[in-house]
């Protein structure tokens, strides 16, 4: 299985135009017929295309190009343009171009026109005048357009479960839907962003997202810092999950916080629930109540591991969906469906 990839530098060439034709119609009778070649047919462009089932720029490849348009004929029979080369990309695909953003594909079936294909030459008939009644100039065709493209993947989810390293993030993942993350006792047991779908009984889906791990001065690109940091800027809203067996859990919520500020400011700020993680275990029972009155925060006490209390959690994850629903609507935009 290829692994996950979500930079890539590709080169894309639109398709050469196809040349103008150059011929004289000519038949028993009527020698001299004048000009009739064709104009060439235009470049194919290429094109980036959003699509759902796509989860990884791992298939995009370093370079495409657009197929040429067909020369131009005889008795004014024109060129057929060059086909389109489509290329899917995963919603959530940022395009740099020299550093700026030339697009953002937030949504399914969303194209972005990467490199347009040339004009198709002019056939000799074209340069026919009073002046000039048997022209032989004809044109080649233009060549296509080409560029060195940035794409950058920021993984599109309705939430974001962001925490420390052993928080319990890809168990509680595992618990609330049919994502199957590596877990296992060690930090960063997950180096790449997993998302899991929570289905509702009204067929409504909520996006889970298993952000990597992060550490103090994540924003200065420590440990996996930068490069999954961008993943949490598409959601939109977050699960803090915060381990309670250790001692001041509190402090885990405050740095989570700062790591997210420094990134990008207000990211922090966004609607989010506080989960308190291992509630099974004797110290977190003892170390809730102190969480609850440090933070204003709403908390929600349940274990990952044997399910304890994931309930609360469905219902309170419907709340803020369904919130968000409402908020874009309102702003006349359609919300991000799964």
């Amino acid at each position: 299985s290829r692994s996950f990839v979500d930079h890539r530098k590709v080169r894309v060439v639109g398709g050469q135009g196809g040349g103008g034709g150059h011929s004289f119609y000519s038949e028993p009778r009527k020698m001299f017929g004048g000009p009739d070649g064709g104009n060439g047919g235009d470049g194919g462009h290429v094109i980036l295309k959003a699509d759902q089932q796509m989860k990884s720029l791992s298939s995009v490849l370093p370079f495409y190009q657009g197929f040429r348009g067909e020369r131009g004929g005889s008795k004014n029979c024109y060129g057929a343009n060059g086909a389109y080369v489509y290329v899917k990309v995963p919603v959530g695909t940022l395009v740099k171009e020299d550093g700026k953003v030339v697009a953002d594909l937030t949504q399914h079936g969303e194209e972005y026109v990467a490199a347009y294909g040339g004009a198709g030459g002019k056939g000799n008939a074209f340069f026919l005048s009073n002046e000039n009644r048997a022209p032989t100039l004809f044109t080649p065709g233009e060549p296509g357009q080409e560029r060195v493209l940035h794409l950058e993947l920021k993984t599109t989810a309705h939430a974001g479960l962001v925490g420390f390293p052993n928080a319990g993030k890809s168990s509680l993942l595992r618990a609330i839907s049919n994502a199957k993350p590596a877990v296992a006792a060690y930090p960063f047991t997950t180096l790449n962003p997993h998302v899991g779908i929570v289905r509702y009984q009204d067929y409504e889906q909520v996006a889970v997202a298993d952000i990597p791990g992060l550490i103090k001065g994540a924003h200065q690109n420590r440990g996996l810092g930068m490069a999954f940091l961008r993943h949490i800027e598409r959601c939109r809203f977050l699960l803090y999950v915060v381990d309670l067996s250790v001692s001041q859990p509190w402090i885990q919520l405050q740095d989570l916080k700062y790591e997210l500020e420094q990134y990008k400011k207000g990211l922090s700020e966004r609607p989010c629930v506080v989960i308190g993680n291992k509630i099974d275990l004797a110290q977190s029972r003892i170390n809730l109540p102190l969480l609850k009155q440090q933070i204003d925060d709403r908390v929600i006490a349940l274990s990952a591991l044997t399910g304890d209390n994931l309930e609360e959690l469905f219902l309170h994850l419907r709340e803020l969906y369904d919130t968000y629903v409402k908020t874009e609507q309102s702003r006349g935009q359609s919300p991000v469906k799964w």
